[in-house]
């Protein structure tokens, strides 16, 4: 009886912050979208098609329902940390449900382009917040709650189990063209996460949210994963400093090495970043005006290793950059001409 009243106060503690996210389209916008290739020219299929979004669900303000997911409330203002997938189509409109029935317009403040998290904000004030927890307390076996609205219909939808596995990496599609990107360090769980559910909070039995639900296994039974929470509070400060994610930028192009490129270029290293170039002449191989040209890298250079972790095909030079910080300094190890040395490199701010 203990254990379960644990469980229902972390779950009422933890629902009034967990919202809907309402994914819609104007029907004119989504008719512009039709691809002309795939059905070719013929106006009977297009009306066809015209006809079925008609018929298809509408929110009360005509706008066509294409999906939803999940989210939680993380200040009394309105900031709401979900997926960056559930938000990533520019051309659609978001709405959030609350758990009180209310729906608000949602603006897009940022996405995160190293990893699935994004931030929303609706205008409204007093809300119900949910606290945030730690990662690095995590042990496996821990019980952790899944909240959301599953396929997004079933609000309030609250999954229990337990911690399978930590530090868990999987590449997953998270943008509309279905580029798959590596999502590392997540948490592993075998609590229900359903379509829908992205988004919404991975949470402790003290009712503190210790992931962002993000994807599931197909075929499996019971694998479900989250983004560490950190990764969202260190976006959190981000925002409420500049307004905006910064994300930080090394300024080269390059090539990871492998035995067979080993063996083909006799490299001295079946690892490390080969810096070179595309082939497109305006790309160059080191940015300028970047950190990698302030501090002399130079195509051909090999780097060996960043913080004193070997560069290769499972930490990549994005891998070992991701934590950091705009600002922060990285100590790199280069293999030029028969020779390696070290240099310290501040990363500056990537520029769109």
């Amino acid at each position: 009886m203990e254990y379960q009243e644990q469980v229902i106060k972390a779950i009422q503690k933890a629902l009034p912050a967990v919202v809907n996210i309402a994914i819609t389209k104007e029907l004119e916008t989504i008719e512009k979208e039709f691809p002309l290739g795939l059905f070719g020219f013929d106006p009977r299929i297009r009306e066809e098609l015209k006809i079925h979004l008609k018929e298809a669900p509408h929110d009360e303000m005509g706008r066509i329902k294409l999906g939803g997911g999940s989210g939680f409330i993380v200040s009394s203002d309105g900031l709401i940390i979900t997926n960056r997938h559930v938000v990533i189509d520019p051309k659609a409109n978001y709405s959030v449900i609350a758990s009180d029935g209310k729906k608000y317009e949602a603006k897009i403040l940022a996405q995160d382009p190293t990893s699935d998290v994004a931030i929303i904000k609706i205008n409204a004030k007093d809300l119900p917040t949910i606290e945030l927890g730690q990662r690095s307390r995590l042990k496996l076996g821990q019980t952790a709650l899944a909240i959301g609205y599953a396929l997004g219909e079933f609000q309030n939808t609250v999954s229990t189990g337990i911690i399978s596995g930590l530090s868990r990496f999987i590449s997953a599609a998270t943008d509309l063209s279905g580029h798959q990107q590596k999502l590392k360090g997540l948490i592993q769980t075998d609590a229900a996460i359903n379509p829908g559910n992205s988004g919404g909070p991975l949470v402790n039995l003290e009712g503190r949210v210790i992931g962002i639900n993000v994807a599931i296994v197909f075929g499996a039974q019971n694998i479900g994963f989250a983004i560490p929470i950190e990764r969202a509070i260190r976006d959190l400060e981000e925002i409420k400093r500049y307004s905006r994610i910064r994300r930080p930028f090394f300024g080269i192009r390059y090539v990871l090495i492998s035995p067979e490129m080993k063996s083909w270029l006799k490299l001295p290293f079946d690892y490390g970043a080969l810096i070179a170039g595309d082939g497109i002449p305006q790309n160059k191989p080191i940015i300028p005006k970047s950190a990698a040209d302030e501090a002399g890298i130079k195509e051909g250079d090999i780097i060996i290793s960043i913080n004193k972790k070997r560069i290769n095909f499972e930490n990549s030079i994005e891998d070992a950059i991701s934590e950091a910080k705009v600002g922060d300094k990285i100590e790199i190890e280069i293999y030029r001409k028969g020779k390696i040395t070290k240099k310290q490199i501040q990363l500056k701010e990537y520029q769109e």
